[in-house]
């Protein structure tokens, strides 16, 4: 094992694209750390760059301490496993996994003993004399796993290997890799384009957004402290709801208002973000994550100054909860960081246009008891304890 340091790396490639730039990031020895972001934000590059599959044009790679930069692949010490499992259609399940070991020369007795622990710690002991073809989806991903293993490498590399899977065993591979890569204690970084993978995968996260690195930290951090707008809206399943918003003080009131809705502001919150007095008077981006929406007809009692209201466009209802769609009377934030996440998503949504109107997109995470129903308004009770607040101008968190 050994933990891997990236100084300043950078990828351009030949036609002057800058694919990764001056990416910083230092994973400790036996850490699971996962790369995430957009589609070609750069973090298979990334991976490619440790791996030695892509040159680096400025920078330093370390694994283990030495700086890898000009060695080739095999010589590493890592070992990669790819979406696409990459096994070899006329080997057996054996074959598959021994491969590598054989190009090294080691031992008949040797390749048997790792081949047989791994296939056991992966659940393939009575598949080995089997070929790819006569094997699901899963069991080609843990036969690729097996790969790896039996390498007993410094470090695990690892590109998007559940996008291949249905989402029932997307969910099953992605607990059984991080058990695994616990019980192995083996450094492991992770691609991934989902972010729930990354959330509940990693150690720690790196978000990449256009090939800079946007904020690396837990998951738990990176949920409920993001370093900016970028961050917020990709970090979160649904993702925060956000929108243009004045900040005013009325007398002894701090107050947040966005089309029709005015929340008002504990004191307290000042307390805890004491930045956000040089913002009195200005607009700023409000983020409310969907969870931190009630229906109020379950929360009686709730002050008006805690009380939205919307329109109803959709509700799924998912038994434990019931996501509603609805529409607020506000302009949403059109920014690059904004449009970025709505290309990403690949919806039909146009920022400018709903701006024109003068109407967001909202989600709340409702109990499933709500009265809300598709097409009538309803009045939700706002946490503005746990509101964010965004600079308008650069994006940055209004965070101390």
């Amino acid at each position: 094992m050994a933990d891997i340091t990236i100084e300043g790396a950078t990828k351009v490639y030949s036609d002057g694209t800058e694919a990764v730039s001056d990416l910083n990031l230092e994973i400790r020895d036996g850490e699971f750390v996962v790369l995430v972001g957009p589609s070609g934000c750069g973090k298979t590059t990334g991976l490619r760059m440790v791996a030695g599959l892509e040159e680096i044009s400025s920078g330093t790679v370390r694994i283990g301490g030495r700086v890898v930069n000009d060695l080739p692949p095999k010589d590493r010490d890592v070992a990669m496993v790819f979406q696409n499992y990459a096994l070899y259609p006329h080997m057996s399940v054996h074959d598959n996994m021994a491969f590598a070991l054989k190009l090294r020369k080691m031992s008949k007795d040797e390749i048997g003993r790792r081949v047989r622990d791994a296939a056991e710690i992966l659940g393939l002991t009575e598949y080995l004399h089997r070929k790819p073809k006569a094997l699901s989806g899963g069991q080609r991903q843990r036969v690729a796993m097996g790969r790896a293993i039996v390498r007993e490498p410094q470090a695990f590399l690892m590109d998007e290997p559940l996008s291949n899977l249905d989402a029932k065993l997307r969910v099953q591979m992605r607990a059984e890799i991080a058990k695994l890569q616990q019980d192995l204690g083996v450094t492991t970084i992770y691609v991934t384009h989902d972010q729930t993978e990354a959330m509940t995968m990693g150690d720690r996260v790196a978000l990449l957004k256009q090939g800079h690195l946007q904020q690396v930290d837990a998951p738990q951090v990176l949920y409920e402290r993001p370093a900016n707008l970028f961050v917020a809206g990709f970090i979160g399943s649904p993702a925060m709801n956000l929108v243009d918003a004045a900040l005013d003080r009325d007398s002894d009131r701090l107050t947040v208002t966005f089309g029709s809705n005015e929340l008002e502001l504990d004191p307290h919150v000042l307390d805890r973000l004491p930045a956000l007095k040089r913002y009195e008077g200005r607009r700023v981006v409000v983020g409310i994550r969907p969870e931190d929406l009630d229906d109020a007809s379950l929360s009686s009692g709730a002050p008006k100054g805690r009380r939205m209201n919307a329109q109803v466009d959709l509700l799924e209802a998912l038994g434990s909860e019931v996501l509603a769609h609805f529409t607020v009377d506000a302009p949403p934030v059109v920014t690059d960081d904004t449009k970025e996440l709505v290309r990403d998503l690949g919806g039909p949504v146009d920022l400018e246009a709903r701006a024109e109107e003068g109407t967001s997109s909202f989600v709340a995470r409702l109990d499933p008891r709500t009265t809300a129903r598709r097409g009538e308004p309803l009045e939700m009770v706002v946490d503005v304890e746990r509101l964010h607040f965004f600079d308008l101008d650069d994006g940055s968190a209004i965070d101390g």
